[in-house]
């Protein structure tokens, strides 16, 4: 009986590898056809690049296809440094406008100032190039020199000025004190840089109130996500204890959980985290995590709803080049799935929107061939790996970061409630966070 039963199931698998390989003929049979027939000659390789990133899109929005040149782009944003001058730009008039010097870079030593004209980079013109190309230019090997041509309003004729590239650290972590008493922590993105900036930032904060702090503000808003390892630390120093997020996917080095290490880096003060519809990914680990735990207030709008996990696939061959492929989904402390859902404010309270700017948000249930949330569907009580899984990358939302009003509502409410909740007696405020 059970060479009977393994005749059909032989069978059927044979059966499975002709229709794979016949539609794997009908790939390369259509891809003759375009580079042969098609009304304009095409690059083969522009058109098998294309199929791989339609192979990818179809699975979700955030699964796609990294060439050399984006991969680059990539590592730059995650590893938060590169070679180059240190300068805010922007495109002005067909060419490079200097917002600011970044304060201590090559550009700032060599006397660059704000509002100047950059209009050639070595010799060439950057009228007729894109912003991006013209960064891409200026950006290179540390310890390389470069000459830009300056335009400047005080000067009679364009000048030449020659820097030497030096290492640049993308600041995505910014801090003040406000209203005297309370902390302010301002994270942009999670790159290789985040969790180490926001711990110094704590310790620059508890270093100047000591005792006369009163709470500390966790500002996510417009924060698109990034690594979730950096995620994880900044949670790591705001939690003593306990579970911070865990993720599942269907293989077994994907399946994980990570725990907080002992000790609150602000001793219990009260935390409020700010958030909008654009904080995704990262930005929702960190905000589900404090919040499932009582250790902070989340005050704002419902997070973007990113719960997937996208992990970098190296390629190899020529030139560095990668594929970011959805691998996992992941749940807050208390099993939620924040996938389409997002992350709901324990206090909501919108911004007042603009005039132009669209009255509701797209976030991620908006996107074509979004991950539906399916939690009733998914098992979490299966074999966890403590291997570690491959480097895992959040992923950006569509949107644009939405502008911010001249006062800014939502940072006054959390100043006050801080100030407020440092009034009542311990026992009371943790009352509050219960």
């Amino acid at each position: 009986m059970v060479l009977m039963m393994a005749v059909p199931t032989q069978a059927q698998s044979e059966g499975g590898k002709d229709e794979f390989y016949q539609q794997l003929d009908l790939l390369m049979r259509i891809f003759e056809r375009v580079r042969t027939e098609y009304v304009d000659e095409v690059e083969d390789k522009e058109i098998i690049e294309a199929a791989i990133q339609g192979m990818l899109r179809s699975l979700d929005p955030h699964s796609t296809y990294l060439n050399p040149e984006i991969y680059q782009q990539v590592r730059v944003q995650m590893e938060g440094e590169y070679g180059g001058l240190g300068i805010e730009v922007q495109m002005d008039q067909g060419v490079v406008k200097v917002v600011s010097p970044i304060d201590d870079t090559p550009a700032d030593k060599a006397g660059i100032l704000g509002g100047d004209f950059i209009t050639h980079i070595d010799g060439e013109a950057i009228v007729g190039k894109t912003l991006t190309e013209a960064v891409k230019k200026m950006r290179g090997p540390v310890g390389s020199p470069i000459v830009v041509t300056v335009v400047r309003k005080e000067e009679n004729a364009p000048f030449d000025v020659e820097i030497v590239r030096e290492k640049i650290m993308v600041q995505s972590v910014r801090h003040r004190i406000e209203d005297q008493t309370i902390g302010y922590i301002r994270v942009t993105t999670f790159n290789m840089q985040a969790g180490a900036s926001v711990e110094k930032a704590i310790k620059s904060i508890v270093a100047e109130l000591g005792d006369n702090m009163d709470g500390v503000i966790l500002d996510l808003r417009n924060n698109p996500g990034g690594l979730l390892d950096e995620a994880i630390r900044i949670s790591d120093a705001f939690l003593d204890r306990g579970e911070i997020v865990s993720t599942r996917g269907r293989k077994r080095q994907n399946n994980n959980r990570w725990h907080a290490t002992s000790g609150d880096m602000i001793d219990g003060v009260p935390i409020v985290v700010l958030t909008n519809a654009y904080s995704a990914s990262a930005s929702e680990i960190v905000a589900g995590a404090l919040q499932d735990h009582r250790r902070a207030i989340v005050l704002g709008d419902r997070t973007f709803g990113k719960g997937t996990v996208q992990s970098e696939i190296r390629l190899g061959g020529k030139g560095e080049q990668a594929i970011r492929l959805t691998t996992a989904r992941y749940f807050t402390p208390s099993g939620r799935s924040i996938q389409e859902r997002g992350v709901e404010p324990d206090i909501e309270l919108l911004m007042p929107r603009p005039k132009g700017v669209r009255r509701t948000p797209r976030r991620e249930a908006d996107l074509n061939g979004h991950i539906v949330n399916d939690q009733n569907g998914i098992d979490r009580t299966g074999e966890v790996s403590d291997e570690p899984a491959a480097q895992n990358i959040a992923d950006t939302p569509d949107e644009s970061e939405t502008p911010q009003e001249a006062v800014d509502v939502q940072l006054r409410y959390a100043i006050k409630l801080l100030k407020n909740m440092s009034s009542l007696p311990k026992a009371q405020m943790a009352e509050v966070r219960q």
